[in-house]
């Protein structure tokens, strides 16, 4: 049994979901290194994710010259997958249940794929909604890698500010995707997105630092009780291999130098912008002498 929801088809029976948060991933758009991917997998693998549904038609909205269907052998049977959007999900004892969210930017008909989403979301109750993604950026590879993001609430945003994240100054190209941030809050549902942000010059598959990054945000953020010792590890040895080829190039020292310079700065200015004004030591004397007589009086 099947229900259809936009262009979704839901299997039946669906799932009882307390207040659900949506993880989601978008690709190729904002996912380089894999990382949107290696975070949702990682979550659906801790939670025993299972599939809920995916859209019933996809050749209404993706190329499939642009992203082609495999052709597999199994058990001597060929098979063929359909590049498409999916939706898994996860229940818990306690807290939120989850939706995990593998969507793919589609070529065509890009607002009603965006509808479809927001009909899904407001049928499983959904009450956040989470976009995680990774990006190049100027950014050398020895230092923690930066997370920026946005969020629809106040109380969200200083939250993501306690974690140091970034907040987000983009303008540029983008995805019709975006529009669910706008949408989104007007239907009840909070919207927050996270990217970290990757060495330009590092261009791995899959990029294990910056699903270690994102991975600890999340855990911090809702208190998973994930171990994440092995993705740290596989991500301090891809950056070392990194480090040694770098090594052996005079220019691309040259250019790490002049982007751990360029960090270092940033993160100094950043750091100066946050903390109290320095008063002058006359001052501060006035100031703990007043204090001392209005203690005395």
């Amino acid at each position: 049994m099947v229900m259809r929801v936009g262009a979704f088809e839901l299997y039946e029976p669906l799932p009882e979901l307390k207040e659900p948060h949506v993880f989601a991933m978008l690709s190729p758009w904002i996912n380089v290194g894999d990382v949107g991917k290696l975070v949702l997998s990682s979550l659906e693998a801790h939670f025993n994710a299972r599939e809920l549904g995916r859209i019933k038609r996809p050749g209404a909205f993706y190329d499939f010259t642009r992203y082609r269907p495999m052709l597999r052998l199994v058990e001597g049977h060929r098979e063929v997958k359909i590049p498409n959007t999916f939706v898994n999900y996860a229940k818990r004892e306690r807290g939120n249940d989850l939706i995990f969210l593998h969507c793919l930017e589609p070529h065509m008909f890009g607002e009603m794929l965006v509808e479809s989403i927001l009909k899904l979301l407001e049928r499983l109750n959904v009450r956040r909604y989470w976009l995680l993604g990774s990006m190049y950026d100027s950014v050398p590879h020895t230092r923690p890698l930066i997370v920026s993001g946005i969020a629809s609430g106040r109380e969200l945003e200083e939250e993501l500010r306690e974690l140091n994240v970034n907040p987000s100054g983009y303008q540029g190209p983008t995805t019709i995707n975006i529009l669910l941030s706008e949408q989104a809050p007007r239907r009840g549902i909070e919207h927050v997105t996270l990217i970290v942000h990757l060495p330009h010059y590092t261009q791995l598959e899959e990029d294990y630092s910056g699903q270690y990054t994102l991975l600890n945000l999340i855990c911090h953020l809702y208190g998973f009780s994930i171990n994440l010792d092995e993705i740290k590890r596989k991500g301090e040895e891809q950056y070392r291999k990194i480090g040694r080829a770098v090594e052996r190039n005079p220019r691309a020292r040259e250019i790490v130098k002049a982007l751990e310079m360029s960090y270092d700065a940033g993160m100094e200015e950043r750091r100066r912008a946050e903390s109290p004004p320095r008063l002058s030591p006359e001052i501060e004397k006035f100031l703990r002498e007043i204090g001392k007589e209005f203690g005395s009086g």
